[in-house]
């Protein structure tokens, strides 16, 4: 089915976060917006930017961006492009479509008077009207009204299509002239088509493009996100500019810790520690360890610091040159007990590790985290740059060995239970029942004698998909 509800589908208002419903706008990427220029009225306005739809976005301010001001015309502009003041990754933007054509079942949510909390109209896409598009509706009653200005004209929801925004509403008239359209003999909403936008914005134009975004990029990172059962390691290749990097900067904030690269080795070691719990007292120890100034600290299951962090000790001074957390204070999130795994893994995202100037350096930290649990996106900016060798040899490799290790484990464990409650078993015949596992780990060793470093992560990657199809056959994912 469609989607019930959208993140990029904007309520604007006027003054204040309290201010008066003005129109609707929509949201193209995490920093900007559409509506028309006659809801915001000025190019110097400040506007209220609500997501109507997901409470959990914080509203936030908006103005006219450079070069976005289009006003209405005689040829049908009517256009602003808004700058949010600051940006909402967490909001998926919505899928511009330069195609629009006659027919075309669409349909706008917008705020009318009586309507904070929106109404949504039907209708069928008409002929054109100059730059506009009329939009017939089924009755007089389902014409656009003051309120839906700025909305989203979306394509009809389909289970084996998503919905995409074709264009802004701008307008009705009606032959009576009458407020409202019921009150006029005829009365037609009137649309400006995404292509027509793009048209007048060049930053729309890069948007609405084809290759604007990478969607099964998107999709797979989100699944690494969501399932900690993915990879530990996932490295990838994302060129600088294009799709693929817009995508990524929409997902960024999905991980625990975020490194740039080049950015201080201190500052992930300072972050990295926010998220791991260790004893009070043993901050530098774990801080030394961590950049390769001393050994790893022994586990210890004594009294911890209250948020899982312990303060550095008293009179000495941060390592990265910051005041030390005062007693109580709580790191970003949760963090695991010290020396051990967290219950669920730290997710940490190096962005361009090829572009970090001593990568050997950061992959030693990189490797001590990954003791400690930490998930690694690794994304370089082109393949075989700076301490991709490394990265695949230290950080990818082994986690994917240990990763097919855990698995052929677990589906061993998952068929001698299944066998078990099936009353097939008996204690002379329990290698047998594990027959599934047993083929896979005669693979596994044949991963071990391969010499070519390519070839080997290849069958790696076949053993793990090859397992995790086994398991969920079994039920044991």
């Amino acid at each position: 089915m469609g989607e019930l509800r959208a993140d990029w589908r904007l309520r604007l208002r006027r003054e204040d976060a309290n201010g008066p419903v003005c129109g609707a706008g929509v949201l193209v990427d995490q920093c900007t917006a559409l509506t028309c220029a006659h809801v915001v009225g000025r190019p110097d306005a400040v506007l209220w930017v609500e997501f109507a739809e997901n409470s959990t976005l914080p509203p936030v301010r908006a103005r006219v961006m450079a070069g976005g001001w289009l006003p209405e015309r005689d040829d049908g502009e009517d256009v602003a492009v808004l700058r949010l003041e600051s940006p909402r990754p967490q909001a998926r933007p919505a899928p511009l479509d330069p195609g629009v054509w006659g027919g075309m079942e669409v349909y706008a949510t917008g705020y009318a008077d009586g309507f904070d909390d929106g109404m949504s109209l039907w209708g069928r896409i008409g002929g054109a009207s100059g730059e506009l598009v009329q939009l017939d509706a089924v009755t007089r009653a389902d014409v656009v009204r003051e309120g839906f200005s700025g909305a989203a004209v979306c394509t009809r929801p389909r289970e084996d299509r998503p919905v995409r925004v074709v264009g802004l509403v701008v307008s009705w008239r009606g032959d009576l002239g009458a407020f409202l359209p019921e009150d006029n003999r005829l009365a037609f909403s009137y649309l400006i088509p995404v292509d027509r936008i793009a048209r007048l914005s060049p930053y729309v134009a890069e948007l609405s493009a084809p290759e604007a975004w990478d969607r099964g990029f998107e999709a797979r990172v989100t699944r690494w996100f969501d399932h900690p059962d993915e990879d530990p390691v996932k490295i990838t290749v994302v060129p600088p500019g294009g799709g693929k990097e817009r995508s990524l900067r929409h997902l960024t904030h999905r991980a625990d810790v975020v490194h740039r690269g080049g950015a201080r080795t201190p500052d992930l070691i300072d972050h990295a520690l926010g998220r791991i719990a260790f004893p009070a007292g043993a901050y530098l120890a774990y801080y030394d360890w961590l950049r390769g100034a001393g050994p790893r600290p022994a586990p210890a299951g004594g009294h911890t610091h209250p948020a899982g962090r312990a303060a550095p000790a008293a009179g000495r001074p941060h390592p990265a040159g910051r005041t030390a957390p005062a007693a109580g204070h709580a790191p970003a999130g949760p963090a695991p007990a010290a020396g051990h795994p967290p219950a669920h893994p730290v997710t940490l995202l190096v962005d361009g590790l090829d572009e970090e100037p001593r990568p050997g350096t950061l992959i030693d930290v990189l490797e001590r985290l990954r003791t400690v649990g930490f998930r690694l996106l690794l994304v370089f900016r082109r393949e075989g740059g700076p301490g991709w060798d490394e990265a695949c040899d230290r950080l990818l490799r082994p986690a994917l060995l240990r990763q097919a290790d855990a698995l052929l484990d677990r589906l061993q464990r998952v068929e001698l239970s299944r066998s078990v409650r099936l009353d097939v078993v008996d204690s002379a015949s329990l290698g047998p029942v594990a027959e599934t596992a047993e083929r896979h780990r005669v693979t596994r060793r044949r991963i071990d004698e391969e010499r070519d470093p390519h070839r080997q992560l290849a069958r790696l990657r076949a053993l793990i998909r090859a397992l995790r199809a086994d398991l969920a056959r079994h039920g044991g994912r």
